[in-house]
């Protein structure tokens, strides 16, 4: 008769599963950082795209009325732009938090939209604002075409 080799149970110790679990949360801490940037450069993507498109329309009713679009309250589509702008998606706020504005006569220029950060949803800084800014104008909010109006008030500026 043979001996039979002694044969070692298939399956996995306990120890060799911990290490694959820290091994996982290692990798996980480190890939899910990443994630959460990615998704943050979306939403200033996204923001920058919005704008182009709210912009273009107040430059087009502008052009075919004669006149500015009108001051609105944060977060209100004036009336007047509703063949030009869907009111719910301008309603809907944007995708960094705050609401979507329109400036007319106020805060140093004659027209503007932009995001007010009134306290809806994420409200941005400065520093946050400024790589917005590197996506639509300069990188300065202080010049350019977009610029930080007022506390809270980030706009790109159609009619000084």
């Amino acid at each position: 008769m043979h001996d039979r080799p002694k044969t070692r149970n298939q399956g996995f110790t306990l120890v060799e599963i911990l290490i694959v679990v820290v091994i996982l949360g290692i990798l996980a801490a480190i890939v899910v950082p990443q994630f959460a940037s990615a998704s943050d450069e979306t939403r200033r993507a996204a923001f920058a795209q919005e704008l182009r498109v709210f912009a273009d329309a107040a430059d087009y009713f502008h052009v075919k009325t004669g006149s500015p679009v009108p001051d609105g309250s944060s977060g209100v589509m004036p009336v007047v732009w509703a063949e030009y702008v869907d009111q719910a998606e301008f309603e809907a706020g944007t995708p960094l938090g705050g609401v979507w504005d329109t400036e007319y006569n106020d805060n140093g220029v004659t027209s503007a939209v932009g995001v007010h950060f009134d306290g809806t949803g994420d409200t941005r800084d400065d520093a946050y604002m400024t790589l917005v800014d590197e996506l639509i104008d300069d990188g300065d909010l202080t010049s350019g075409t977009f610029r930080k109006l007022a506390d809270t008030r980030y706009y790109r500026v159609l009619v000084e």
